[in-house]
């Protein structure tokens, strides 16, 4: 059995308010932790902000994700910095913040989450034509992203469910690894990481071939062997291949036997409770 990467999910979304810098502190301290991943959106005044939902409204387990309500890139800055996250102390904080608050020892996978529009192309291959017009969409964010980012002496992997955004990262700095998240649509996936190039790719946890995961149900996924063992297709592409996102030892534990490189996780310890159980 291989020992893949262990990424925090959302900061170890399952023990600590998710996407700030209280959990990334916290996941930081975890031994195991390789990196921490991230969601970036923009407030109003365009700068990179760390929160997963496009509304401040969402809900996690029926408890508020924020005190606040409206649209992230439509509030501005002060009162998001000001809200808080599931009802505790924490806020929601700038990605400057967070990135300052990570030791250099521990990696970020900065998922590009929204440039600040409704009208995103999800986990879509898109055609020649529209791809410069979706890079554009996407460049002004990701450059203000980018520049927070290089003040960093840290490890940054971006990643992103959409084709403009990783080509906007490519204009803008093409010395930073990136990664193509995957729906459900494999073949989409691996053809997005061979046009950019891409250094890993990202696929959900019932993706992977010969595991009982591919067959459960996960966010409305297909309950199917997959047609495509992306594993094996990312590898020989040179490419790494980190999933998303596990919640218990026994899911890390298929995984990692199926070889996949790193595991983007709720939960700290998973990986050492499947080693001795």
């Amino acid at each position: 059995m291989t020992t893949p990467a262990v990424i925090a999910h959302r900061g170890f979304a399952g023990v600590a308010p998710e996407n700030t810098v209280g959990a990334a502190v916290a996941a930081a301290e975890h031994d195991e932790t390789a990196m921490v991943e991230i969601d970036v959106q923009p407030a109003a005044c365009g700068t990179p902000v760390v929160i997963h939902d496009e509304r401040l409204e969402g809900t996690r387990d029926g408890r508020p994700l924020t005190d606040a309500s409206g649209l992230v890139w439509e509030t501005d800055l002060e009162t998001l910095q000001t809200t808080r996250v599931l009802g505790t102390e924490e806020r929601v904080p700038t990605l400057a913040a967070f990135l300052e608050a990570i030791p250099e020892t521990v990696g970020v996978n900065v998922e590009l989450k929204n440039p600040g529009t409704t009208e995103l192309q999800f986990a879509e291959s898109l055609a020649p034509d529209e791809r410069d017009d979706r890079r554009e969409v996407w460049e002004p964010f990701v450059k203000r992203v980018v520049e927070e980012c290089r003040a960093s002496d840290g490890e940054i992997l971006f990643s992103s469910f959409c084709e403009g955004a990783l080509a906007a990262v490519r204009e803008a700095d093409p010395t930073y690894p990136a990664a193509t998240l995957v729906w459900d649509d494999l073949e989409a996936g691996l053809e997005i990481a061979r046009r950019y190039d891409c250094e890993a790719i990202h696929p959900p946890r019932n993706a992977i071939a010969g595991t009982a995961l591919a067959t459960t149900p996960y966010y409305g996924l297909p309950e199917a062997e997959p047609e495509i063992d992306i594993v094996a297709e990312a590898h020989a592409d040179g490419r790494t291949v980190n999933v998303w996102t596990v919640t218990n030892w026994q899911q890390f534990a298929q995984l990692a036997e199926a070889g996949v490189d790193g595991i983007i996780a709720d939960y700290p310890g998973l990986g050492t409770v499947s080693k001795t159980s």
